[in-house]
């Protein structure tokens, strides 16, 4: 059975594309606008081995916050849509990723209960043309749309590109681990649903 999510999202502040399959082989092309934000998609992609595409046209000229959120919200989306009835897979992953000096931890539960924590002590005020307040509100806002309960941690670090590359790689890893395969799972939980 096939793992795929297509999502196409208009509103007067953004239009975007997703296609998103779960069992690929990273393989990704990513234009949001935001080269910091294309940096960090692909890593996700890369990592999980999902197969990622992203088209964005965003209100740029007005800031960042839009177009960010609202990729996060629609890889959300296509995600949710991909994984369609959670059973069958491992449910919960995790993973620390380093980046030379640079370490995070990603706890994932595809649970159908939409929850974040996330922190990555960022402490500039911009990477490249992406605000770092933006960097885990990315991950909220896919984390709230795909309906999983999401949790990194940057352990330590100086670099603030290094501590946002490997919290995106952590979570790409814990993902992958979720949704691996596993036949003797059912629903992975003992509701007996993942849904309510």
């Amino acid at each position: 059975m096939s793992r795929v999510g297509r999502v196409q999202r208009e509103t007067k502040e953004t239009s975007i594309l997703v296609e998103l399959d779960i069992d690929g082989d990273g393989t990704h092309d990513i234009d949001t606008g935001i080269g910091f934000l294309d940096h960090m998609l692909s890593a996700l992609a890369k990592h999980s081995r999902m197969n990622l595409k992203i088209k964005c046209k965003g209100d740029l000229h007005i800031d960042d916050h839009h177009t960010a959120e609202d990729c996060g919200l629609s890889l959300g989306q296509a995600f949710k849509q991909a994984v369609g009835e959670p059973k069958g897979i491992e449910r919960y992953g995790h993973a620390y990723c380093p980046l030379d000096e640079a370490l995070s931890r990603a706890v994932v539960d595809i649970s159908g209960r939409p929850h974040a924590s996330i922190d990555l002590g960022l402490k500039r005020e911009m990477l490249g043309t992406l605000s770092c307040e933006m960097v885990p509100h990315v991950l909220e806002s896919f984390a709230s749309e795909a309906r999983i309960t999401l949790h990194v941690d940057c352990l330590k670090g100086f670099n603030d590109h290094h501590r946002a590359e490997s919290a995106f790689k952590a979570t790409a890893v814990a993902l992958r681990k979720a949704l691996t395969r596993d036949a003797s799972a059912g629903v992975p939980s003992t509701k007996g649903t993942l849904h309510a």
